[in-house]
């Protein structure tokens, strides 16, 4: 396989200079005034300056990917903030007036209604909806919103606790907690949350700045709260706050049970007077963690061999990266928390960043990362960079689908069946139980940019809706400052505000497409891989039909998909 990959080159250049070194911002600006200025006498010359545009999105988007990923990578190298930080306060600011203009310019031109208008009908309501939002006033805001958002990253990176005499990151620590022992568990628990309450104060003040900025930019442009702007900002065409209320209703009824009668039986088995929160990850049956792989290089190509099984596409995607050194997987000192795929519109070939420790947890973050680039090679050839850029709902759908496609093909990382049995029953029971985790912090965030609140006050509601949403069987006495606190381990709060949903209408979506591959096979795949390569030129709807799916989050819907995994559980058990 290795010897048949094609590694993909940067393709050339036609508007662009081929060696451009973005160093300032007088670099580019020629190019924007190149856009802004020139003359259009034809549907065909708008086209091309679509084209010439598409490309500068690219070539800009790629350049200041590299400069995030490699900040992340090491916090702790100035210069690498400091290039990232650039970016920041140099060049967004200025292209933001620029992009309005050449919206503008757009939308406005008497050649347009010649285009095919299918082929642009979901990239021209989006640029409509831009002009409608923008207001120039808001780009200084953006530009200190923005370096705000990343202090998060910077608190959460510099935390970590010493075990044994030996200092460990956080995603270490937490794999500790499915350690037999229960004094052990419970001694790192409270080391873990000792040390994270020690930022609390930090992360409250940073993120009463992060409202008051968010709403100001709101008030700004017409807006009477940010969660109404940032509706129209990410696009959210196809469904409105009272479907995510809805959303909310259908899992508090439908799903909330259900976890709660899945922890229960853990804590029967456990036979503890109490349920602590150090309870939640070990194994009931005293077994040790689940330990698919040693360190990045076997979890590359273990995934590697897992996608080529289910199809050699997919497996050649991954290969692919890894023959590029688009992959850093392995958690160290001063790397930031969290994982991501990021996409490389120019070259075409996206990164997967992860901090993995040797979990089960991420074996499933590298699946859900790989159905990410898997999506990102199917959608690299369409015309424009805009429509490479999905909406999350789509995205979600993407890597969500392949975690629970890849079981089939586990047995790679786990050659005893015992443990292959026990990775899969872990991930049917999160599918579900992820879905309250998302309710709870979607409303969460419905509520905290509707309303005035204080720092005591939002905790006050992040307890109320963990009354309805959270995991009903925890004792939390004795622990009630880390159950108030638990929502400021959540990156996208600080980093990405009303990205949070989008992964519940996916994981409805995924299981669905789960179903779909185990009725269908082949067929369900090839559904799978024709939306995917859709990219953004459909509704989210639309998408969804072309997998074989419906775009749905009805209580009636999560009822019979819910039913659907409850009957997978029992075939494993």
């Amino acid at each position: 396989m290795q010897d048949m990959i094609t590694i993909p080159t940067r393709p050339k250049r036609k508007f662009i200079p081929e060696n451009l070194i973005i160093d300032s911002w007088n670099k580019i600006k020629f190019l924007f005034d190149n856009l802004e200025e020139r003359e259009i006498s034809s549907a065909a010359e708008l086209e091309q300056w679509m084209l010439d545009q598409s490309e500068l999105a690219a070539v800009l988007e790629e350049d200041m990917a590299w400069r995030y990923i490699k900040m992340n990578i090491d916090t702790t190298d100035k210069e690498l903030a400091e290039r990232f930080s650039f970016w920041i306060k140099e060049i967004s600011p200025n292209t933001a007036p620029y992009s309005h203009k050449l919206n503008v310019k757009l939308v406005e031109s008497p050649y347009l209604k010649e285009l095919n208008q299918e082929k642009y009908r979901i990239y021209l309501r989006s640029v409509k909806k831009q002009i409608e939002i923008f207001r120039e006033e808001n780009i200084p805001l953006f530009t200190t919103m923005e370096e705000k958002q990343q202090e998060y990253g910077t608190i959460s990176a510099k935390m970590s606790i010493e075990v044994d005499g030996k200092k460990i990151t956080m995603p270490k620590a937490a794999q500790l907690l499915k350690n037999t022992d229960r004094t052990k568990r419970e001694e790192i628990y409270n080391k873990v949350w000792s040390r994270s309450l020690q930022d609390e104060t930090a992360l409250d003040n940073l993120f009463d700045e992060l409202i008051a900025l968010r709403q100001k930019i709101a008030k700004n442009a017409g807006f009477d709260n940010y969660r109404d702007y940032m509706f129209a900002a990410l696009g959210r065409f196809d469904y409105t706050p009272k479907d995510c209320f809805n959303f909310h209703d259908a899992i508090a009824k439908e799903i909330v049970p259900i976890i709660n009668s899945f922890e229960q039986k853990r804590k029967d088995k456990l036979e503890n007077k109490s349920y602590k929160p150090w309870d939640t990850a070990v194994d009931v049956d005293g077994l040790a963690p689940l330990k698919p792989f040693e360190g990045g290089e076997e979890l590359t190509d273990l995934s590697v061999e897992c996608f080529n099984r289910l199809r050699p596409y997919f497996g050649e995607c991954l290969s692919t990266m890894k023959e590029m050194k688009h992959l850093d997987l392995e958690s160290k000192d001063g790397k930031a928390p969290g994982g991501f795929m990021y996409p490389l519109h120019e070259v075409g070939v996206p990164f997967i960043y992860m901090n993995a420790v040797g979990s089960q947890r991420d074996l499933v973050t590298m699946v859900h990362e790989g159905g990410h680039a898997v999506h990102s090679f199917l959608s690299r050839d369409l015309s424009l960079t805009e429509f490479k850029s999905t909406p999350s709902e789509v995205a979600e759908l993407a890597s969500m689908s392949m975690e629970l496609f890849s079981m089939d093909h586990w047995d790679v990382f786990y050659k005893d069946k015992a443990e292959l049995k026990r990775a899969k029953l872990e991930q049917l029971e999160k599918v579900l139980e992820g879905l309250p985790w998302i309710a709870s912090i979607d409303k969460f965030q419905h509520w905290i940019y509707t309303n005035k609140h204080t720092a005591q006050q939002r905790k006050e509601k992040w307890l109320e809706i963990s009354a309805e949403l959270g995991n009903q069987i925890i004792d939390w006495e004795g622990n009630e400052n880390a159950h108030a606190n638990l929502w400021q381990k959540q990156l996208h709060l600080y980093e990405v505000p009303f990205y949070y949903i989008e992964y519940g209408m996916a994981q409805l979506g995924a299981i669905a497409m789960w179903r779909s591959y185990k009725q269908l096979g082949e067929q369900g795949l090839d559904n799978y891989m024709d939306a995917l390569k859709l990219g953004y030129t459909k509704t989210i709807g639309e998408i969804y039909e072309t997998a074989g799916i419906k775009f749905d989050f009805s209580a009636s819907y999560v009822k019979e998909l819910a039913n659907f995994i409850k009957n997978e559980l029992e075939k494993l058990s």
